[in-house]
């Protein structure tokens, strides 16, 4: 026995009893059944990756001796970050704070994954006077080379092919008055667009050149609109006045039409009359360029490193890779080393336009430049950098950045594509081979031929070159089965034409834009599948019906024949049918007999009788109209404008 106190006792009550607790009863949960199969869940689906293109590219400005805080804040990176990249080019930075040249700014931004524009200052330069770039532009056969031909005294408008031209020229024209002015020629054609806007982009005055007796045309107002794009100056030319159709006063009124503020009009477009045969106004023009050249004021800084662009490029046989390029500003000097676009290398000769050799370059001033490791794109910058080894970094990283671009464009195109593909047709790839001798004409006859895509016929360019048809462009056009198209270029080797024969490799050689386009337009054409469409071959109205009554088993079924008379086309035995009763369709099917005069026939013609049986229809009445139905592959049409622009219309 235990004596306790009452106290106690009740306080133990109360208090929550010691050592082990009995667990409290639960509500007790049925467990499932494991041999059930399990509930299938709702398909949830994945969130829609952003691709590459929702991301905008971002470019940024640097200049010479910038600080990485600076450049930090502009491509929005950690300055930790672009010191590791710093590191790793091999750039020693003490502090965020120390300036860094150009160039390596350039190659740290191209790391982070920015597009860069290099900004040049010309504070402490002395500028001095330099003479106007004059681009030539207008509609094609307007008369602009024959224009420069008149103030140079020669004829580069014979030497083109076709007798327009199909390439960009840049030359000086000393004038009479002892001026000397940089002139560029571009091509009125509308597949060479590019260039046009490239002359637009370096120059300082337009000219636009307009026919008296054609007036304003497309290619004119594209002109007009890169000149104002580029925010350049115009002076307007009207060529053609000695012509007895020529009307100048309906070109100024066009021309107000479209917005040009002419001097008639109170504007301050000067408007020059010229002939270029007759040779005709080219004073006046000579002193309203002058003019226009002296309100500028153009001046630009001499000493220093020189900021160029390239024009042109093309692969020489003998001198390798040459571009053409206009120096902006500075002195460009044989032997620099320079970058050019993604590619570099050290200039071995500079040429004039003349083909005179020369040891330096001055500004306006348009040379040839020899030396580089590979063709760059004709819009290329000209970088001249210290030394070779910074020359092939540069040149690393930007090659680099092309290419990390470019697969980033075939991602989109590949999300896009299979985005579409489920509304679009069936498509047929058509690879080609371009080749041309120059650039600028690559890239013109390759946007020329991809404006022909049509929903039909997918144009694939699977390679583009400058210089003459080779072995290894055979051998990659029998891999992928494409065709080969080469402008201006010069017949390839006896061994490279049997090869292609062999190959059965289809070549086209072409000098003049028009056919090359005309000739691959009509390739696309036969290569597309076309659409079937339901065509109406025929129409028969039903004169009488006769009953086929107690047949025999073997024979089959009681049937209906219909007497007809074929009022229009032709119907053919294999063909489907079509009964139509008071403008509306009663039954369609396949014709299952044709005969005239108790014979079975192929077809009958238009204002023969026949009888027919349609397949499952006996329900006839004197009077239907019944339509003979063939299937037609409509294939797509070539449209050539009388600008020169062209289109697959499908």
């Amino acid at each position: 026995c235990f004596h306790v106190s009452p106290d106690l006792l009740a306080r133990r009550r109360h208090d929550e009893s010691f050592g082990l607790k009995a667990p409290k009863k639960q509500k007790r949960v049925k467990r499932e059944n494991r041999t059930q199969p399990p509930v299938e869940a709702p398909y949830i689906p994945p969130k829609p990756i952003k691709s590459a293109k929702s991301l905008p590219d971002k470019t940024i400005d640097i200049f010479e001796g910038m600080t990485i805080v600076e450049l930090a804040k502009r491509t929005g990176a950690a300055i930790s970050i672009l010191q590791d990249i710093l590191v790793n080019v091999g750039e020693k930075v003490d502090s965020e704070f120390d300036p860094i040249s150009i160039d390596i700014a350039e190659l740290v931004a191209m790391e982070v994954g920015v597009n860069v524009r290099r900004l040049h200052s010309n504070e402490g330069a002395v500028l001095q006077p330099r003479p106007a770039v004059i681009t030539v532009m207008g509609h094609v056969d307007h008369g602009k080379t024959s224009l420069l031909d008149a103030l140079r005294q020669t004829s580069v408008a014979a030497k083109e092919a076709g007798g327009i031209t199909q390439h960009l020229g840049a030359f000086v024209v000393k004038m009479p008055s002892g001026a000397s002015i940089t002139f560029l020629d571009t091509p009125g054609h509308a597949a060479f667009s590019a260039m046009r806007a490239r002359g637009a982009a370096v120059t300082d005055i337009v000219v636009l050149v307009v026919a008296a007796d054609d007036g304003v045309m497309p290619q004119t107002l594209e002109a007009m609109s890169h000149a104002k794009g580029a925010n350049v100056p115009i002076v307007v030319a009207i060529n053609k006045c000695d012509k007895p159709a020529a009307d100048p006063e309906r070109v100024r009124v066009q021309l107000g039409s479209e917005g040009l503020m002419l001097e008639e009009m109170g504007g301050d477009i000067q408007v020059v009359e010229v002939s270029a045969m007759s040779k005709i106004g080219l004073d006046k023009l000579e002193e309203a360029l002058l003019l226009q050249a002296e309100m500028m004021d153009l001046k630009a800084r001499v000493d220093g490193t020189a900021q160029a662009y390239v024009v042109e490029a093309r692969l020489d046989r003998g001198r390798g890779p040459l571009a053409t390029a206009i120096v902006k500003a500075g002195t460009l000097v044989c032997g620099q080393h320079v970058v050019v676009g993604a590619e570099w290398g050290r200039i071995r000769a500079i040429r004039d336009m003349l083909g005179m050799m020369a040891e330096t370059a001055g500004p306006a001033m348009p040379v040839e430049i020899e030396g580089l490791r590979g063709l760059p794109m004709a819009g290329d910058d000209i970088v001249v950098v210290d030394s070779e080894e910074r020359a092939r970094m540069l040149s690393a990283g930007r090659k680099k950045k092309l290419e990390k671009d470019r697969l980033t464009k075939i991602d989109e195109r590949r999300i896009e594509t299979s985005e579409t593909s489920e509304e679009m047709p069936e498509r047929v790839e058509m690879p080609i081979i371009v080749k041309a001798d120059v650039q600028g004409t690559v890239q013109a006859v390759t946007d020329a031929l991809k404006s022909l895509n049509s929903p039909q016929v997918f144009v694939n360019i699977v390679h583009v070159g400058v210089g003459p048809l080779s072995q290894s462009d055979v051998d990659l056009a029998q891999a992928c089965g494409a065709y080969i198209v080469g402008f201006n270029i010069r017949n390839p080797p006896s061994s490279v034409t049997m090869a292609a024969n062999r190959a059965n490799i289809k070549i086209c050689f072409h000098r003049v834009i028009y056919h090359l386009l005309e000739d691959m337009g009509n390739l696309i054409v036969d290569k597309a599948p076309g659409i079937f469409e339901t065509q109406v071959a025929g129409e028969a109205q039903v004169l009488n019906i006769f009953e086929l009554k107690g047949r025999s088993k073997s024979k089959g079924e009681d049937v209906k024949i219909a007497g007809c008379r074929v009022i229009d086309g032709r119907f053919t035995k294999s063909s489907t049918l079509r009964l139509v009763r008071s403008g509306e369709v009663v039954f369609e099917g396949s014709c299952t007999s044709l005969k005239r005069e108790k014979q079975d026939v192929e077809a009958v013609g238009k204002g023969n009788e026949c009888g027919l049986m349609i397949e499952d229809c006996d329900d006839f009445q004197v009077g239907d109209i019944i339509q003979c139905l063939e299937q037609v592959n409509r294939k797509p049409k070539f449209v050539s404008s009388e600008s020169g622009a062209v289109r697959i219309e499908c």
